[in-house]
């Protein structure tokens, strides 16, 4: 329709107009198909990726639990290489990993801690409680390197700072029972040099547990 010499024919014109109008619907239908070809494989690439996903998800449920996996557990960070700011690093890492825990729901107790001058820790230890503690921060064990300028740095230059993370799931308390059965209690005297007749009285014990022979 866009060639002047059409309407020099109105019976031509009109033989193309009406072309145009039945071409319409496939035309029309020609854009919808594009369209869901194009949502299609916008679709396959979310599954594909979706179905890998699950994959990963899969294996690790059918993977055997580890014991330790529902216990609470303790973390420990210490400064590594890199001075004052790797000292820092391990305050973020701290704050970081805390925050993390309150955020899943754990209850975070601070055990111990040896702050730096700054804002940092040489060395922070603290627990994470709650069910599942130990499944959720065993893999953050390690060592942790940044690559920053530092705020103390006045040329702008890159430091690399690193921290070490222990996870350890904590222990449980045990109650030990000894039968006294069991025991071998020797009584003698202290031999060398001493005072206060330690030479002429029982002044020294030995218990022997007699099933280890501890």
């Amino acid at each position: 329709m866009s060639d002047p010499t059409v309407y020099n024919d109105h019976r031509e014109a009109a033989e193309v107009g009406r072309r145009l109008k039945e071409l319409e619907s496939a035309h029309k239908l020609a854009l919808e198909w594009l369209e869901a070809s194009s949502d299609l494989e916008a679709a396959r690439a979310e599954t594909e990726q979706r179905v890998g996903e699950l994959e990963d998800e899969l294996r690790l449920a059918l993977a055997p639990s580890d014991p330790a996996d529902r216990k609470d557990v303790i973390v420990e960070i210490r400064q590594g290489v890199g001075g004052d700011e790797a000292a820092l690093w391990a305050g973020a890492l701290y704050r970081m990993l805390t925050r993390y825990a309150e955020g899943r729901g754990f209850k975070v107790e601070d055990l111990s801690s040896s702050p730096n001058d700054g804002a940092g820790f040489k060395e922070v230890t603290f627990a994470v409680k709650g069910d599942g503690a130990f499944s959720v921060f065993k893999y953050e064990g390690g060592t942790h390197r940044v690559q920053r300028v530092p705020e103390t740095e006045s040329q702008g230059r890159i430091h690399t700072s690193t921290a070490t993370v222990a996870v350890m799931p904590e222990a449980e308390e045990v109650d030990v029972e000894v039968d006294p059965n069991d025991l071998k209690i020797d009584v003698y005297r202290s031999t060398g040099p001493g005072g206060q007749s330690v030479n002429t009285t029982d002044s020294a014990v030995r218990i022997t547990h007699l099933p280890t022979g501890i």
